[in-house]
């Protein structure tokens, strides 16, 4: 009888990298099961003992695991990490705790953005919401300190360059605002380090707020509040 799953399935489905990354690791002879060196195209079952790098996982087949993605309304001054040195708070802290199991974090925001922040037990599946080729949209509304001219507007959305590369926004849309401070509705389909905000400054312009709107099909509810947690249903995890 065949066992349940190819074993690069299930370490990327653990959330240890992609499948790619997986058949890597052990090509270089870093995984066991059962106390034997792995191969490519070794399956693994409930109750196996897989390890990498002599470190036992909890592996749960995938047909006996629930798929479960949490949103989360990440506030100003929450780190998106496990663990912060400099002893700040993080994101991990106020998610249900899960047996067995950990939490998977799609995506990150830096310390001073706020919004949606998404979670998942599938770590291929966040894998494939955060890589680039799969093009997830990223929607953001923005405060800029600055006028934002027709030119300006023009640049940030055919491209300019950053110090890793040519980037741009899908879509940008004024939506209102007092004074120097006008909010504006921006798009785009990657989610390099800073990228929102380093656009914008490419333009000598500064973003006082920026908030995470919607991630892919997932809008941020009117119904989460700063610091809380919703659980997707299964519809929508499946969407």
């Amino acid at each position: 009888m065949m066992k349940d799953e190819k074993l690069q399935k299930a370490l990327a489905r653990l959330g240890l990298g992609s499948r790619r990354q997986m058949e890597e690791v052990i090509r270089g002879g870093r995984v066991s099961i059962n106390g034997k060196v792995a191969g490519i195209g070794d399956r693994v079952e409930q109750g196996d003992e897989i390890r990498v790098d002599g470190r036992l996982l909890r592996y749960t087949a995938e047909n006996e695991k629930r798929r479960r993605v949490l949103m989360y309304y990440k506030p100003e001054g929450e780190v998106c990490s496990t663990q912060d040195r400099e002893g700040r708070p993080t994101v991990f802290e106020r998610l249900p705790p899960l047996s067995n199991d950990r939490w998977v974090m799609v995506g990150r925001l830096d310390i001073n953005s706020t919004g949606l922040l998404l979670f998942t037990n599938d770590g291929e599946l966040a894998h494939r919401l955060m890589h680039p080729s799969n093009e997830i949209e990223r929607e953001y509304a923005v405060r800029v300190m600055g006028e934002v001219t027709p030119e300006m507007m023009k640049n940030l959305t055919t491209g300019v360059m950053l110090d890793d590369g040519m980037a741009q926004f899908d879509n940008i849309v004024e939506r209102g605002g007092e004074g120097i401070n006008k909010w504006y509705q921006v798009r785009l389909k990657e989610g390099r380090n800073r990228e929102v905000r380093r656009l914008f400054e490419s333009q000598g312009l500064k973003v006082s707020r920026l908030l995470r709107t919607r991630y892919g099909s997932v809008n941020l509810p009117r119904e989460l509040r700063t610091g809380r947690v919703l659980e997707l249903d299964k519809n929508d995890v499946q969407d």
